[in-house]
């Protein structure tokens, strides 16, 4: 199958993995770019505007988490897909990626035909996670605009990475719902792509910082719902 259409971004700093990943990725038919460091990678994602970046952890001078938050800032790489390709499988550097704005974690070695099966679960989640909730809504204090990713706050912008903001237009779009874990995980990472166990109280913490602690609400052993203030 050609995928042509799709660029991905490829950053590590090990030579071995670039020309491997590599070569799989150019055998199914996709755009691959390579950058052999976080600093050079952020610059090659401005150049290229990529589909999809494969992003690893530890590299010298500007690690990968670091990247990941400065690609998140770039008004046009919001919506990026980004994947960690790391060997290291510690929770707290998978919180820490989530929490950045990454999609997902993709812990190395991995076979190609595993990797190729990750990559295409995680481009066919692109079109639906931003078309999933499209109307504004507006609420006693905090308005959110789903077309344009746009979020404000007693008059105040809010910026929340493009995860923290799916999760809290999802939320948001049925005030009063109670949102399931499992509904949760489907709607905004998709059933294919298995992510971390801590990745939406990750998510929910975040978005409590940011927007208060009383407008999301925990139903113990259930999930989340979005409470509208008067």
């Amino acid at each position: 199958m050609n995928h042509s259409e799709y660029k991905i971004l490829l950053v590590d700093d090990e030579r071995d993995i670039l020309d491997f990943v590599g070569y799989n990725l150019k055998n199914e038919g996709y755009q691959v770019f390579t950058a052999n460091s976080g600093k050079s990678g952020v610059k090659k994602a401005k150049e290229v505007l990529p589909d999809l970046i494969l992003l690893d952890v530890m590299m010298p001078e500007m690690d990968g988490i670091e990247a990941c938050d400065q690609i998140r800032k770039v008004p046009a790489l919001e919506n990026v897909i980004i994947a960690f390709l790391t060997a290291r499988g510690e929770d707290y550097s998978q919180v820490a990626g989530f929490e950045a704005g990454a999609d997902d974690y993709i812990t190395k070695p991995v076979k190609p035909k595993v990797l190729i099966s990750r990559i295409k679960a995680l481009l066919r989640r692109r079109p639906v996670a931003e078309q999933k909730v499209s109307e504004r809504m507006e609420f006693a204090d905090i308005i959110i605009d789903p077309e344009r990713y746009h979020v404000e706050l007693k008059g105040e912008i809010v910026d929340l990475p493009r995860k923290e903001f799916e999760l809290l237009s999802l939320l948001a779009s049925k005030p009063g719902k109670v949102f399931s874990r499992e509904e949760i995980m489907d709607r905004i990472w998709g059933t294919v792509v298995i992510v971390g166990g801590r990745t939406i109280d990750v998510h929910i913490r975040k978005l409590r910082e940011k927007i208060g602690d009383d407008r999301i609400k925990t139903v113990k052993g259930v999930g989340y719902k979005f409470e509208q203030l008067d």
